[in-house]
């Protein structure tokens, strides 16, 4: 699907527009700090400028591995391509194709680059369901015969009866899991002198994405039923798991998603979820911006509704696992401060 509305780069994202900032880090701390900006909403932040770093070569396109005898992979994302230099270590040479915080994963265009480093690639990892179908077109242009995991076919997710498919499956956590499983699997076939590695990466991966639910589901045990929005349906996995109903207007959220104008009575609907205090969050992808959305971002700080930015690729510097756990934090601030 094409998106033609503006991008906004991670850095302009990052405003503090609240009261209250939670900066939650690989250490699982927050750090909460009062502010006198005038602003009426909080803005609880999964990558607030003083959160720990932890280093990451996920963050643009990179190589990871040992040299000419790692195995060579092809992300579309560095969201999956961190994944996979998590489970490949040192034996993955992980190049993302999609890095660049600003850059639209739905209407990117390829180039030579990209397409040289598929044509080698022994093993690719792409998200589906529609989200990067680049990736296929340079396989076939390629005459590839790498295998390819696709994200969306190993969740198993389907369309909704009158709704599109929901591809941002790398917020579902048991999709990620089984992705992981299968990188491992692929790897093993690829280096099978590694192959214990593999699994035991896969593993220590699997427990961490399971200490993750956890978190997950005491948000669930304590908020589940509140209302939420978002401008668009990118953490809707993560929400659902944590019983967050979301109430945006479906017919708000597709036309973000395809680029359209909203018609103004749904607009009407959608400013009265904060106006009226039905929800207790705004979930907002801080990756795309237009007239319609900071409308709606502005009712949600007019009236102190908490706001938490949402992302499609990995914050500079911060890995999978540290990223979901930012969230997951924010998550349970906004919806529990």
């Amino acid at each position: 699907m094409m998106r033609i509305i503006q991008r906004a780069a991670a850095a302009a994202g990052a405003v503090w527009v609240g009261a209250v900032l939670v900066a939650c880090g690989s250490g699982g701390s927050a750090t909460a700090a009062t502010s006198t900006a005038p602003a009426a909403a909080s803005w609880v932040s999964p990558a607030g400028s003083n959160a720990p770093v932890a280093p990451s070569t996920a963050g643009h396109p990179a190589t990871t591995g040992a040299g000419g005898d790692a195995v060579a992979v092809v992300a579309s994302t560095n969201v999956w391509g961190d994944v996979v230099a998590q489970v490949g270590g040192p034996h993955v040479d992980v190049v993302s194709i999609i890095s660049d915080p600003g850059a639209d994963p739905h209407s990117y265009e390829a180039n030579a680059q990209n397409q040289l480093a598929l044509s080698k690639a022994a093993l690719v990892i792409e998200n589906g369901g529609g989200y990067d179908d680049f990736i296929d077109t340079m396989l076939a242009a390629a005459n590839s015969s790498a295998p390819v995991i696709n994200a969306v076919q190993v969740s198993g997710k389907q369309a909704v009866a009158g709704a599109e498919l929901n591809e941002h499956v790398w917020y579902d956590f048991p999709t990620v899991d089984r992705v992981a499983q299968q990188i491992a699997v692929e790897l093993s076939a690829k280096d099978p002198a590694h192959e214990a590695e593999f699994t035991a990466n896969a593993k220590t991966f699997s427990a961490a994405l399971g200490e993750l639910t956890t978190q997950v589901q005491a948000v669930k045990t304590a908020h589940a039923g509140t209302g939420v929005a978002v401008t668009e349906p990118v953490p809707l996995y993560l929400l659902e798991a944590a019983g967050l109903v979301n109430l945006t207007p479906p017919e708000f959220t597709a036309a973000i998603e395809q680029a359209t104008d909203v018609p103004a009575p749904v607009l009407n609907e959608t400013l009265a979820l904060f106006t009226d205090q039905k929800v207790k969050a705004l979930f907002y992808n801080e990756q795309t911006t237009g007239p319609q959305t900071e409308a709606v971002l502005n009712a949600a700080k007019t009236n102190s509704i908490a706001v938490v930015p949402v992302r499609e690729t990995l914050p500079e510097g911060q890995d999978y696992l540290t990223w979901m756990k930012a969230n997951v934090q924010a998550m349970a601030q906004a919806v529990g401060g």
